[in-house]
């Protein structure tokens, strides 16, 4: 959710800003602002905000531009008040300007707090509390640095903030509370963001806060200090890999067509260097699980949100066939608040693509403070669960924009593969001829995954047609392909905005083949393999009742060609490593409904690539 970027240094910040800010529009939001501490100090910001996107925050600036070089953006996702000018960051009190993501939890108290000292708010926002309250600090002597940081103490809730002062106007000051946040490390210059990609255009040298602490960045240094008792810490620069170029749509007409085709790479590169075909062993290189640790261990839990949880669902098949260890799927979001049975025989596995979701963050948290073990998958190097977790394990996907995720859900399944086997042969369920066997299975799915991608373009575009007009939609699967089936059907309403519900195809008779009628389009997803008998069998319920079939199946699979009002066809495979493959024409589906009908492919309305608050 919302971005944050902010510059000091010597060149004019503006489009400095505004680039950083065009990096982060993946995260979603409704509104966006700049503000920058003028040429003649100490007592001049200019402000320029705008409701929508970008292009018009872009458009004021050609119109009313804005000079000087040190300064903060922000692109926000509505919370608090309505996604409105007024509204939009940054928000300014007196000699401070803020931008903030997150969520105060007190700000209703601190609100009426200051209204009872004199102070009048212009926003409905809980983030203009921030400039209140440190406005106050300053006005009465203290430095600023130090009136943020005492602020900050009577905050509760969710923050990643910077702030400007025109009472030292050389320097910007930031704090973080579990909402993600970056530094930029340059020469003469120094950057803050709440993700990676703003910042990589200029720098790859970064510096991640921890949560409690602030930095007080200046031109050419930066401190960071905590924020309960101002002690200095130190953190070492970190090197990023993947370049801005990465993150560029390279001739695709969208970012998540782009990612679709990316998929056999990034499943590569997921698999690299962490495999033995011959020996059957997989080599993970943050991970420290033993035989010993895994003695004691009785149970499995994933924990995830959305599309990860998905891919847990999945990874449950996986590790349950190849470890033979039980596992338990949650919702981050539910976890924490069912008073979770779980304790130090538990090994807690987290699924992340950002490695900043709050529900999963705060799930892990509970998970850890009841002894269980904590592993996880995420994408992002250095985010706040990669730092969290005991092992990490990284999924080598690149930079993801589209806010509706597709390499990153397949790099999460390749990673539960290889984990699964790990365990097997870890725990003793696997010998290394069989593990050899399910590794060399995963090491064919990028070719494959080229074949699936090519064998339905321009196919799946045909099939969207027949769904542009439907009001809802249904997706069926059976075993690991259940989860495949939610998947489908979320991708289908995430970008297209058409309903679909997922269901494991032996419920359709327990209620859902009540919707079935000739304006509902049903996808049936049947490869040759467990259940596929079962599954034509539902299938034909649903043509006795005059719906529409489109089925994904293996290539040439005339038996279901012929009871389907068309195909989406993947290539035969080992039956395990098929769902990496059956998702590839559903995402292609939804991203040409979304095309036709014209939506926001990349940037969906009301959803944010990184959901940063509970």
């Amino acid at each position: 959710m919302c971005g944050i970027i902010g510059y000091v240094g010597a060149n004019e910040c503006a489009p400095i800003l505004i680039d950083g800010l065009s990096k982060l529009e993946y995260r979603g939001y409704d509104s966006a602002g700049v503000a920058v501490v003028g040429p003649e100090y100490p007592d001049d910001f200019t402000i320029r905000r705008t409701v929508g996107k970008l292009s018009n925050l872009r458009a004021l600036l050609e119109t009313e531009p804005v000079s000087g070089h040190v300064g903060i953006g922000h692109t926000r996702w509505a919370t608090h008040g309505r996604p409105t000018q007024v509204n939009a960051h940054p928000h300014r009190y007196g000699h401070v300007v803020v931008v903030h993501n997150g969520i105060i939890e007190n700000h209703l108290e601190l609100r009426r707090a200051l209204e009872q000292r004199g102070h009048a708010f212009t926003s409905e926002t809980d983030s203009e509390i921030f400039a209140h309250l440190v406005d106050e600090r300053v006005v009465a002597g203290q430095a600023f640095p130090e009136a943020v940081r005492l602020a900050l103490q009577d905050v509760l809730g969710s923050y990643a903030i910077a702030m400007l002062s025109t009472l030292d106007p050389e320097t910007i000051v930031v704090a973080k509370s579990w909402s993600p946040l970056v530094l930029g490390i340059g020469d003469g210059e120094r950057f803050v963001a709440s993700d990676i990609p703003a910042v990589l255009s200029s720098t790859r040298s970064v510096v991640f806060l921890e949560d409690g602490e602030m930095a007080v960045l200046h031109a050419d240094r930066h401190r960071i200090y905590r924020i309960a008792d101002g002690a200095e810490v130190e953190h070492r620069p970190q090197h990023i890999s993947w370049s801005a170029m990465m993150a560029e749509k390279g001739g695709y007409k969208h970012f998540m067509l782009k990612e679709i085709h990316e998929q056999p790479r990034a499943v590569t590169d997921t698999i690299r260097g962490r495999i033995s075909v011959e020996r059957g062993d997989v080599f993970f290189e943050d991970v420290t699980l033993t035989p010993e640790i895994l003695r004691d261990v009785r149970r499995m839990s994933i924990i995830a949100c959305g599309t990860s949880w998905h891919a847990g669902m999945v990874g449950k098949y996986f590790i349950e066939q190849m470890a033979r260890l039980p596992v338990q799927v949650d919702l981050a979001s539910e976890f924490r608040y069912r008073d979770p049975v779980i304790d130090a025989h538990d090994l807690v596995l987290v699924i992340s693509q950002s490695g900043e979701t709050a529900d999963t963050i705060a799930a892990l948290r509970e998970a850890t403070s009841r002894g269980a073990r904590a592993a996880a998958i995420v994408n992002v190097v250095g985010s706040t669960i990669a730092r969290m977790a005991t092992d990490v394990i990284y999924t080598h996907a690149g930079p993801e924009i589209g806010v509706a995720s597709t390499k990153a859900f397949t790099t999460q399944l390749t990673v539960l593969y290889l984990l699964a086997v790990q365990l097997g042969r870890l725990r003793g369920m696997l010998d290394a001829p069989r593990a050899s066997e399910r590794i060399a299975a995963l090491t064919t799915v990028p070719a494959l995954m080229e074949d699936a991608v090519r064998m339905n373009e321009p196919g799946s575009r045909d099939v969207a047609r027949c769904f542009v007009q439907a009001h809802s939609s249904l997706f069926l699967g059976r075993g690991a392909h259940f989860p495949i089936a939610l998947e489908g059907a979320l991708k289908l309403k995430e970008i297209s905005y058409v309903h679909a519900e997922g269901y494991a195809a032996g419920e359709m008779k327990h209620g859902p083949i009540a919707l079935v009628d000739d304006q509902v389009p049903v996808v049936v997803i049947a490869p040759r393999g467990p259940g596929y008998d079962k599954t034509l069998s539902n299938l034909q319920e649903i043509r006795a009742r005059n719906g529409r079939v489109y089925a994904v199946g293996h290539r040439g699979d005339e038996q279901l060609a012929a009871q389907s009002d068309d195909i989406l066809p993947v290539p035969e495979s080992d039956p395990l490593v098929a769902p990496l493959l059956t998702v590839v024409p559903l995402q292609l589906l939804a991203y040409h409904v979304a095309d036709l009908k014209g939506t926001d492919v990349d940037q969906p309305r009301n959803l944010a690539k990184s959901v940063t608050v509970e």
